[in-house]
Formats: structure tokens, sequence, C-alpha cells
């Protein structure tokens, strides 16, 4: 294994390679719950939020990092605070564009070997340990998903999106993937599923497909489902001097 792959943790990788003691998974099962306490208190109060997914790995002068920035502003200028993964990249990208226009910001950001540290542009982040309590809170506070191009996690985020909704196991929120060329082998994969009968015939209407930041913003605005889940949205209470 590269030495940057090297975790400074060894408590997930434990987990995963098979059974522990009791007292270990014990111990494990704590520190879940911990990382998922600290996300649920550090963002309760962050949202309604869209959430944008995407690659760490676009610097600010490459053409995907803009289009980060225009989606971020517009979601922003929505009035939703822009939730990203909290790293650099298109998750900086759409946090910088929120921030740009005086919007909210807020990350969720892994600890990863190679120290992941958040972006400048958040007005508030957690910093959580494992991956799936991540995606947890990620999705929690959201009201529609924006995937910009990406690589493994941002397939991770966009699939265990799909799987949640398309099970009913998650309100049908907007998922919009941008970037049609980037994106086209896995639409042909999708399609390939509808083909073999994997997924349901109406199952890729689960997604929307654009090339336009301008109907990403469409979208979002004129979905049915965001629109009366923000009747009931929680906010804070005075009285509970939250």
């Amino acid at each position: 294994m590269p030495k940057h792959f090297v975790h400074k943790s060894r408590k997930e990788i434990d987990f995963l390679e098979g059974p522990q003691s009791r007292w270990k998974e014990l111990m494990f099962l704590k520190d879940v719950f911990f990382d998922l306490l600290n996300g649920l208190r550090k963002l309760h109060f962050s949202g309604p939020c869209v959430t944008v997914f995407g690659s760490a790995r676009f610097h600010p002068e490459h053409e995907y990092y803009k289009v980060g920035e225009r989606v971020g502003a517009e979601i922003a200028n929505l009035g939703f605070t822009v939730m990203t993964g909290g790293g650099p990249g298109i998750m900086e990208a759409a946090n910088k564009g929120a921030k740009s226009v005086g919007g909210r910001s807020v990350g969720c950001n892994i600890i990863l070997p190679f120290e992941q540290t958040a972006n400048p542009y958040l007005d508030r982040w957690v910093d959580m340990e494992f991956f799936f309590t991540r995606k947890a809170i990620l999705r929690k506070y959201s009201y529609g998903f924006v995937v910009l191009p990406g690589g493994f996690g941002t397939m991770d985020e966009f699939f265990e999106a799909m799987t949640l909704i398309q099970t009913g196991k998650m309100t049908h929120f907007p998922i919009i993937i941008y970037g049609r060329e980037y994106h086209k082998n896995l639409l042909e994969f999708i399609d390939d599923l509808k083909k073999y009968k994997t997924i349901s015939p109406l199952d890729d209407k689960l997604i929307i497909v654009t090339d336009e930041v301008e109907e990403v913003v469409n979208f979002i605005k004129d979905n049915i489902n965001i629109k009366d889940h923000l009747k009931h949205y929680n906010k804070p209470k005075k009285w509970l001097f939250e």
C-alpha cells in the first residue's frame, strides 16, 4: 500500500475486515454515534440546503471549477444554503460561488490520510471520520443534488442518492447531472441497466441531465417536492435558546 494511503486510525479498516471482539465492536459503534452527533449538532440549522457533488481535483482555472462557481452562486441566489463535501476542487468552487453573492455556504469534510482540509469559503463545516456518516449528513439537510464531474466519490454519492429515492427511503428531490459529454458513458450505462431490466423502466426519470446552469436553477426552483417540504422546514426556536 502506498505510504500516503496509510491511515492514522485503523478503526474503520479493522471494522470492515471482519468480526472483532464484542468490546471493540461496541467502541466502534460509540465512535459512529459521536461522528453522527457531531454532524447533527454542527449543521442542524444550516439549511435548507442543496448539495453539490464533484471532484476535488479540478483547479480554479478549469472550466468545471468555473461551472461549480456559477452553480453555487445561482443556488445561493434562490435562497438555499450550498452544501458540499467541504474540500477543494468543485466543492470549493460551489462554496466560493455561494459566498460571492452573499449566500450561505457549509461543508461536510472527510478526515482522510492525505489530510483533506476544509476549503476557505465555508461559513460552517464539520469534520467527519467515516464516509457513511458523512454521506448521511450530506443528504439529511438537502432538498436537491447537483452532480458535477467527479470520480469514484462523486459516483458513490450519486448512486446512493439514486438508490434511496428509487427504494422510497428518501423523498424524490431532484438529482441533476451537469455535463452530457463528461457523463455520456454513465448515461449509456444507465440505459443498459434499463435494457437488461435491472432497473425499472422509469427509474432513469429520477435524474435530470443538462449542460445549462440556468436549467439547473429552474429544476430546483420549480420542483414541487422542494416547495412542499420548505413549508415545514425546521427553524430555530428562541424559547429553546437555539
